[in-house]
């Protein structure tokens, strides 16, 4: 079938191509003598666009943009009772030639009526302003993170190393000494004192970490640096506070007074520092529990997933009834192979190269438990010596977003005792294996008796 053949799915179909600056919208050529348009990128303009569309009888819209210039058409139209389809540039390639925005946004027009375009995927509005915050939370801790750098840069000019004798500047003792600097001491003995108990390092050291030559315009960078830090530290439990108020609109899953959690499964001493350093004293949220009424289930008893919960929900939202099945959510997480098959020859067989924000932190997760006693640890290894440490990766963060899409979607408890039966399924198959290949040089594998007891 030829494309003019196809039929038309979508009989009230528009096409979009937005811009920073203008927006050209294309309707069926049958509902305006003038099927193409041009509108500006300002609320009235696009509010013009809406009711223009509507006097069309548009109800679908399909839209191609760059960066977020199409947030807020996407709004405007989906207030105004609009059907909006944001598509993937890739999949609406034009004939070389004619690529201008005219003939654009009338080509998208045509592939959105006769059903070739797929939607993007955009969770529902509460779930969108959580995940602006949480992002902008990432955004924070980032510049924080930057003007700690800062404080070492400073520190070094200096000729002090206190930040490569304690593991964390950041930290009690860190701050302490950095505060104390910043207060006008300069006794190294006097420095070391502030030391915490609980810091490696004996006092002497940290004494002679911190002679060094107080310059002035250091001191200065110094000072900036912290205070900076400082102001991001509390705009970020300020937006811990702000995301958890918008978390409070959702109903609950599960009701930890109804439904108790699962007993916590036994973790590496890792997580357990990694859950006390990221925990914020600036509020009292529990992410576990509030994980468990927004997904009902417990999420965070996947490994991996401890201190994930909550950008994954800000990214998927918890109704995964987008995607079929869990392949489908692989899919979209760009966690399967990508084969490309031409003429029975596979041409390529690699991972998609698409910046998925949720198939980040899968990878993320992944990558966390090279040295994890679990299962999920066991499996990510056992894939590193078969497929190296990126495919290994990639294949945990599969397995791992599989049993999220599971327990969130059928609703049932993560259940680690199924990786028993098939490891004790796994050795029956290399014990199997192993005599075959003995078998065909000529061996019989035979168990080794017990020796009795001396």
């Amino acid at each position: 079938m030829c494309l003019e053949d196809r039929p038309v799915l979508e009989s009230n179909a528009a096409g979009v191509d937005v811009g920073a600056r203008e927006m050209f919208v294309a309707v069926p050529p049958d509902r305006d003598a003038g099927p193409v348009r041009v509108f500006d990128t300002f609320t009235e303009d696009l509010n013009q666009l809406a009711d223009w569309l509507i006097a069309c009888g548009v109800t679908t819209v399909a839209m191609e943009s760059t960066g977020v210039y199409w947030i807020p058409l996407y709004d405007i139209l989906e207030e105004r009772g609009l059907k909006p389809c944001l598509v993937n540039a890739r999949h609406m390639k034009n004939v070389p030639g004619r690529r201008t925005d005219w003939h654009e946004c009338q080509w998208l027009q045509y592939l959105h009526a006769v059903g070739l375009l797929r939607s993007a995927f955009r969770p529902e509005a509460d779930v969108c302003a959580v995940r602006v915050l949480i992002r902008h939370r990432n955004e924070l801790v980032q510049i924080a993170s930057q003007h700690v750098q800062h404080m070492h840069k400073a520190l070094t000019q200096m000729n002090l190393q206190i930040h490569h004798v304690i593991s964390d500047i950041t930290g009690l003792t860190g701050l302490a000494i950095v505060d104390a600097i910043l207060a006008g001491q300069r006794d190294p003995a006097e420095l070391a004192k502030l030391r915490d108990g609980r810091v490696k390092a004996d006092e002497e050291t940290i004494r002679k970490s911190l002679v060094g030559n107080w310059r002035q315009e250091h001191l200065f960078t110094l000072r900036q640096s912290r205070e900076l830090y400082q102001t991001y530290q509390q705009k970020v439990v300020d937006c811990d506070r702000q995301i958890e108020q918008f978390l409070g609109v959702f109903p609950p899953w599960a009701d930890p007074a109804e439904k108790p959690l699962p007993a916590d499964r036994k973790r590496n001493r890792s997580a357990r520092k990694r859950r006390k350093k990221n925990g914020n004293p600036g509020t009292d949220f529990d992410l576990r529990t509030e994980a468990y009424k927004l997904f009902g289930v417990d999420v965070t008893q996947i490994p991996g997933l401890e201190t994930m919960a909550l950008p994954l929900f800000s990214e998927v939202g918890r109704d995964l009834s987008g995607w079929p099945t869990s392949a489908h959510f692989a899919s979209w997480l760009a966690l399967c192979p990508d084969n490309d098959i031409s003429g029975g020859r596979v041409l390529w067989k690699g991972i998609r190269k698409v910046k998925n924000r949720a198939g980040q932190l899968f990878r993320l997760a992944a990558h966390s438990l090279h040295r994890s006693q679990t299962p999920m640890g066991d499996y990510l290894r056992r894939m590193k010596a078969k497929l190296g440490p990126p495919g290994a990766t990639t294949a945990t963060a599969h397995k791992i977003a599989t049993i999220f899409y599971t327990m969130v979607s059928k609703q049932i408890e993560y259940d680690e005792t199924i990786w028993a039966s098939r490891d004790s399924e796994r050795d029956k198959r290399l014990e199997i294996k192993l005599k075959r290949q003995a078998q065909q040089r000529g061996y019989k594998l035979v168990p080794i008796e017990e020796q009795p007891a001396a």
